[in-house]
């Protein structure tokens, strides 16, 4: 049972191993789960789905382990800060701040056997009088830094990034180097866009020298936030999975280091100071990128420091409707629905990504809870309370008729559904039933899902033969495949997800998000199939790879191979050797990158039957009264 997503502390071959002995049946691995309860031989476990019980006749506990710090500290060595996993404070070399006595190994902040012998060597080397000695990476580090103005050594670059970045400050020599070597140093001239509003991308940036300007207003670019050096952004992606929520220029020349996801990952699960540091920057971000109104982080240093990250179960129920209570509510990971009871029974209001807030209405209204919020997967919010925020919309005006504004549209959806429930009550629950199939379904998150609507699907299968022809005769959907709820279908297509599951355990790191936010897999797959495995929707596939199809001209000319639309399967089978066994990779919807026009499934529909949306374009009860229903 592993409670995150992947394994951010463990060696890569390791973690090959175990998805290894999972294949063989000897281990079965769970990411996202944690024990809850051990009771009559079984164990609950909370699950990014909610509760599950499974059979059990032993447990191994790793419960982890911290130095013996006070006997270090006796010795006469400084640690970084006073943190409890604080790491001490060491030369290049491997010195600590008592002179003579060398820290290597876990202690030093990297617990590999193999680093520790490598350090061994160097700190004897360096004892005998050996200073010329570069550790094995310098190289491929000093590659790195090459394209950096100024000139550094790796050493001083390692020192003015690690000085430079809050987030790097309790990191060792070690870990520094460790850390630069799965992150990339980037330098930009001012007005240089970092990223742009809505792009996909979920690595971390980190400003070591110079300042960015955040765009606001996508209308106005001149109205723009600073972010000075030492902080950090693009936290969003890297937390929600969402895409980018707002434009990044350079304000000046600024060098900064661009953190992948799993360097970020590792840095968060071994350095707890830039955990909390990134936590408290992201909760303060979000805050003024969603609540606006000219705020600045001292007006909200309170709401800040009083709110609470909280985990959701999937189902768990964060509003209940009637309740009393006016705290404030910001996903920060996954995703809401709202529901109301209308007549006795749930009616689905609305869908709530990450990014949203939900609350505000008993906050400023007063009053009970007007419906019910509850996490459409297992989710992360964040808890505000509500006595903080009123403080500060009562000292900013703007901030409040922004409040007062949203709050009113949602009053309307909540009229609205009660003015229609009895007129309109069987079309009412249709949607809410759709609304919640969505739901189960996976669109709480996924980025882009393919639905087909079967009162103008005419079975043609176009879209497959299109996916086909776009993709070296394989399709990636079956239509009629998957789950329909009245008139609406949700074929084994990828949902290309927030956080997915394939990606977390590919052994050879095959897959990716492309520039469009799609989930792609690239051509090192082994066919190892620990994506299938994981995918908990069914869209991947083991599949032989098809032998190359001759050109349009000679099908054209020549009659050879299958011609636009036709099938390819006679071809495949004619030309593929079946006393060789052939290599299988994994086969995904790629939302058809690099090929113009978009996703062909779409394009290929003569009815417009097939639509690929975002969940939250679609998941709204509002999407009826624009239908006049």
């Amino acid at each position: 049972l592993n409670r995150s997503a992947e394994f951010a502390r463990a060696k890569k071959a390791n973690v090959k191993l175990l998805m290894e002995a999972g294949e063989q049946g000897k281990v079965m691995v769970r990411n996202e789960t944690t024990p809850a309860e051990v009771k009559d031989g079984e164990l609950v476990l909370e699950t990014r789905d909610g509760q599950e019980t499974i059979k059990c006749d032993r447990i191994i506990a790793r419960m982890g382990s911290a130095p013996p710090r006070k006997f270090v500290e006796q010795c006469g060595i400084e640690f970084t800060s006073e943190d409890r996993e604080a790491y001490p404070k060491l030369s290049p070399a491997f010195e600590s701040t008592k002179k003579g006595i060398y820290v290597i190994g876990a202690l030093a902040g990297y617990p590999l056997i193999k680093h520790c012998m490598n350090q061994g060597y160097d700190v004897i080397e360096f004892i005998n009088g050996n200073s010329e000695l570069k550790p094995a990476d310098e190289p491929i580090l000093e590659a790195k830094f090459a394209g950096l103005p100024n000139s550094r050594s790796v050493d001083e670059w390692l020192e003015f990034f690690r000085s430079n970045v809050t987030i790097l400050n309790d990191l060792s020599p070690l870990q520094m180097r460790e850390f630069m070597l799965d992150s990339e140093p980037q330098s930009y001239r001012r007005d240089d866009v970092i990223f742009e509003k809505s792009d996909p991308g979920s690595s971390l940036f980190a400003i070591a020298e110079g300042s960015v300007a955040v765009e606001i207003n996508p209308d106005d670019p001149s109205i723009t936030v600073p972010i000075e050096q030492g902080s950090i952004f693009g936290e969003v992606g890297l937390i929600s999975g969402r895409r980018r929520g707002a434009t990044i220029k350079a304000a000046e020349d600024v060098i900064v280091v661009e953190i992948s996801r799993t360097a970020a990952l590792k840095l968060q699960a071994s350095v707890p100071a830039a955990k909390r540091r990134i936590t408290q920057i992201s909760t303060e971000r979000q805050l003024l990128q969603m609540f606006g109104s000219g705020l600045t982080k001292e007006d909200i240093a309170e709401v800040v420091e009083s709110s609470e990250i909280l985990n959701v179960r999937a189902g768990e129920a964060i509003i209940d409707e009637g309740a009393e209570g006016n705290d404030i509510f910001v996903i920060r990971v996954g995703s809401m629905v709202v529901e109301k009871q209308i007549g006795g029974k749930p009616v689905f209001l609305s869908y709530l990504p990450a990014g949203s807030y939900v609350g505000e209405m008993t906050l400023i209204a007063g009053g009970y809870r007007t419906a019910t919020v509850k996490a459409a997967i297992k989710s992360e919010v964040i808890k505000i309370n509500g006595d903080a925020f009123k403080k500060v919309l009562d000292a900013n005006p703007d901030l409040m008729r922004k409040a007062k504004k949203e709050m009113a549209s949602r009053q309307d959806v909540n009229a609205f559904v009660e003015a229609k429930k009895d007129s309109f009550s069987g079309v009412v629950d249709m949607y809410s039933g759709i609304a919640n199939f969505l739901v189960d379904n996976g669109i709480g998150e996924a980025t882009d899902v393919l639905l087909i609507d079967e009162n103008l699907c005419v079975g043609c299968d176009n879209c497959e033969k299109a996916c086909a022809d776009s993709h070296e005769g394989l399709s990636r959907l079956d239509r009629e495949a998957g789950r329909t709820y009245a008139h609406l279908h949700v074929p084994t297509s990828c949902r290309h997800c927030e956080h997915p599951h394939c990606m977390s355990d590919c052994p050879p790191d095959a897959i990716h998000r492309g520039p469009d936010g799609e989930v792609f897999i690239d051509d090192t797959c082994i066919g190892c199939g620990n994506c299938q495995r994981y995918c908990p929707y069914g869209v991947i596939r083991m599949d032989k790879v098809p032998p190359k199809k001759p050109s349009l001209l000679n099908w054209l000319f020549f009659g050879a191979g299958p011609g636009p639309g036709e099938p390819d399967k006679q071809w495949t089978a004619d030309n593929s050797d079946p006393t060789v066994e052939k290599p299988k990779k994994a086969i995904k919807c790629d939302m058809c990158a690099g090929i113009k026009g978009g996703p062909a499934c779409v394009r290929a529909c003569p009815t417009g039957a097939a639509i690929r949306v975002a969940p939250e374009e679609f998941l709204t009860v509002s999407k009826l009264e624009a239908e006049d229903i």
